[in-house]
């Protein structure tokens, strides 16, 4: 296979070739680069691109090839959302304001971990300013579009996370999630998505927006390549400029447990609250899910509308806390979409804030109850699949929300407790587009959700092919 031939599958088959002497890393790193330059017009997905990095970092790997023999990722293109620090890049993080900063001095954690497993870094990714945003459509860097529709948004605020994967561009990324992130531009861009638990992966090196809410991770087209990007950045942080998030777990490799099947495993499917906010489309994706799985159990969880307003409050109140300098100097240069938000966040009094972190913790303790009976529960990503870019309004039933903080309606209550969760992409749901269902696990249990996730894809009921961009 030709190294453009092997871009359009998984890390995985690209990395044994590389090891097999069937293919360079100079070679996969120069037709990831000629993907991007040929799609990424259409998609913009990138906000930048390190060419010269890319192609030094491959042949350096080609000139140690004995070496480098055992590196699981060995040559494979990856590419960062714009908020995790690329040395010598501004880290933008979505925004106008950023433009103004010092380059970074270093690669972020997470990246200095996937380049040490033999990934090839290409470029930095769109988002949403801040990453306060469920749709990308960022004022600053122009909409990311989605691969299968170029009229449709691509999600947020990872949205050039998902639609670089999903465009063929790179088949890994990583993105952060604080209220849904990763997950909705993986439902919509039909890629897999992975939330690990919170404090799991280490945040130093990226640009944060709510650090009591933040989470990294990855996004693939296959679980396989999920698993193995995860597994390259699991572990403890050396030296003084930890995560304090962090919670310094030693590394629990997942991609040896990916066949161990869901023999044993109690599943659940969620009604109530992600019943009511899903449209029929999200609901037939579940469906289909749950059949595969054997899920029958209809679950409601204790507390979840409550959850997700002490979500709503705790993410409003920190970011407004966060750039309030900025907010008081430099208004009129944060992304429309945004500020209002920031400056709401702002003046929230104490008494709520606080409120809302006791809500939070009862809410936790009695879902930790919820797992006690099971160890897997279904929801839908989304409401619905993506929708065009500009759409300002969601229907859900009788009642008309705003689209842009709806979309992360049944990924809000699960991040805000800080639950694993994989993000899986269904076909046959909507007509034409794809959309995607959480698989969510008790703490520290990425493993479940991807042993699943594992099965789902072997039936088929999940896939994630590359969009077809000329």
């Amino acid at each position: 296979m030709t190294a453009a031939e092997l871009l359009r599958g998984d890390a995985a088959g690209m990395a044994a070739a590389v090891r097999a002497g069937a293919v360079s890393a100079t070679a996969l790193a120069e037709a990831s680069l000629a993907r991007i330059a040929a799609t990424d017009g259409r998609v913009n997905a990138f906000t930048d691109v390190v060419r010269e990095r890319a192609l030094a970092r491959a042949a350096a790997l080609d000139a140690g090839a004995a070496q480098a023999a055992a590196l699981p990722l060995l040559g494979v293109p990856f590419a960062v959302k714009n908020l995790f620090d690329i040395a010598g890049l501004r880290t933008l993080a979505g925004s106008k304001i950023e433009r103004d900063s010092a380059p970074a001095s270093a690669d972020g954690a997470l990246v200095q971990r996937l380049e040490a497993a033999g990934a090839v870094l290409v470029g930095a990714l769109n988002m949403d300013e801040y990453a306060y945003g469920f749709t990308t459509e960022n004022s600053h860097e122009g909409p990311c579009r989605n691969p299968h529709d170029l009229n449709c948004i691509a999600g947020g605020s990872s949205g050039g996370s998902g639609a670089a994967v999903a465009a063929g561009q790179v088949p890994i990324t990583l993105g952060s999630d604080t209220n849904g992130s990763i997950r909705v531009p993986a439902s919509l861009c039909g890629v897999f998505g992975l939330k690990p638990t919170f404090g799991r992966l280490p945040r130093s090196g990226s640009y944060p927006f709510i650090s009591s809410l933040d989470h990294l991770g990855p996004f693939a087209r296959s679980v396989r390549d999920l698993a193995l990007s995860y597994d390259a950045m699991q572990g403890p942080e050396q030296g003084a400029l930890r995560d304090p998030g962090c919670a310094q777990r030693v590394a629990e490799p997942v991609t040896p447990l990916l066949g161990h099947g869901i023999a044993g495993l109690r599943i659940g499917v969620l009604g109530g609250w992600f019943a009511h906010n899903a449209l029929p489309e999200a609901l037939a994706a579940v469906g289909r899910v749950a059949e595969a799985l054997g899920a029958r159990d209809r679950v409601e969880l204790p507390l979840v509308e409550e959850g997700r307003a002490a979500a709503f409050l705790v993410t409003n109140a920190e970011a407004g806390s966060l750039h309030l300098q900025d907010l008081r100097l430099r208004a009129q240069d944060f992304e429309p979409h945004s500020r209002d938000r920031f400056l709401a966040g702002a003046l929230l009094p104490a008494a709520w804030v606080a409120r809302a972190q006791r809500v939070r913790r009862r809410y936790a303790e009695a879902v930790a109850k919820v797992f006690t009976q099971y160890d897997l529960l279904l929801a839908p990503s989304t409401p619905c699949a993506a929708t065009p870019i500009g759409t300002e309004w969601l229907t859900l039933g009788e009642r008309r929300l705003p689209l842009r903080p709806s979309m992360g309606l049944l990924t809000q209550p699960i991040s805000c407790i800080g639950l694993p969760v994989c993000a899986v992409p269904v076909w046959d749901a909507h007509p034409r587009l794809p959309i995607g269902v959480q698989l969510i696990a008790a703490p520290w249990r990425e493993d479940i959700t991807l042993r699943a996730a594992a099965v789902l894809e072997g039936l088929g009921v999940v896939r994630a092919p590359v969009a077809p961009l000329a």
